[in-house]
């Protein structure tokens, strides 16, 4: 099945404005239960909803989890719903969009700089782009 689309790269910013926009758009966080853990995740209480979690790679082994296509479409059956998918700085989410685009899903969107963004000079994340960085809801617990 290829009758979905791979929407493209978008920031963070423009994840929020598609989130607040559209009431079936999901924000589909694929990092893993250590990920959210330690690191924090996104708040979506503002507009009144909640972040899908489903690991793209299962920790430590960091395979493919193999229930990935079958948990997504557990939480959102809907194929018509923008699903924007996030992960640490990009790339993990961008293989999931693709991937769930291929499976039939209609709008599939990565954030280019996940959760913490891109390494800094100093090899810190959280420090030059990503959706914390953005200034956008999150908690940690």
């Amino acid at each position: 099945m290829n009758n979905g689309q791979f929407a493209g790269d978008i920031s963070p910013e423009q994840a929020w404005e598609i989130l607040a926009a559209n009431p079936k758009a999901q924000l589909v966080d694929v990092r893993t239960t250590a990920e959210w853990a330690f690191v924090g995740f996104p708040d979506l209480r503002p507009l009144g909803r909640e972040v899908l979690y489903v690991s793209w790679q299962e920790f430590p082994a960091m395979a493919v989890n193999p229930r990935f296509f079958e948990d997504v479409w557990q939480l959102c059956p809907d194929r018509e719903a923008p699903l924007v998918f996030l992960c640490r700085s990009g790339h993990r989410s961008r293989l999931a969009a693709i991937a769930c685009a291929e499976r039939g899903y209609q709008r599939c969107y990565n954030i280019d700089s996940g959760f913490e963004g891109v390494l800094d000079a100093g090899h810190h994340r959280g420090r030059v782009n990503g959706w914390k960085v953005a200034n956008l809801p999150w908690v940690q617990r």
